[in-house]
């Protein structure tokens, strides 16, 4: 048991008016399936930032586990930045292990640049981003 994060892009959800009212209807794009795009495991500082994130974005308290988190093209602008300037916060839990970057700082460095890349192409070719973990 431990800490396990996951990335996923899936169509975007659209929201359209009807015509006879006010009410908004769900009107799925396409496949809504998801398709991982990333995975990590007990990468805790990774995690500490999505759950500050998570927090500013929906004001709510408690714990952010199995909890989606849209991310959009500034927050993964953001999120670059801080990678590349090794800003991630260092995050504990119970679950979470040792610091992510105590032995393999480099390793999740270039996976995590590697999931930057495929964010932006999926939010690029209209995609959404979402990131969820497990532990």
């Amino acid at each position: 048991m431990g800490l396990d994060m996951y990335a996923s892009r899936r169509a975007k959800i659209i929201l359209v008016n009807s015509k006879k009212s006010n009410d908004k209807l769900n009107l799925s794009v396409g496949n809504t399936s998801s398709q991982e795009i990333a995975c990590w495991r007990k990468h805790n500082r990774l995690h500490g930032w999505m759950e500050k994130l998570w927090r500013e974005k929906t004001g709510m308290e408690g714990s952010f586990n199995c909890e989606e988190l849209l991310l959009e093209k500034k927050d993964i602008s953001t999120l670059e930045k801080v990678i590349r300037n090794n800003q991630l916060p260092e995050t504990g839990g119970f679950y979470f292990g040792e610091d992510s970057y105590s032995e393999n700082e480099e390793q999740y460095m270039v996976a995590d640049l590697k999931f930057i890349k495929e964010a932006r192409q999926a939010i690029n070719e209209g995609d959404e981003v979402i990131y969820n973990s497990w532990w």
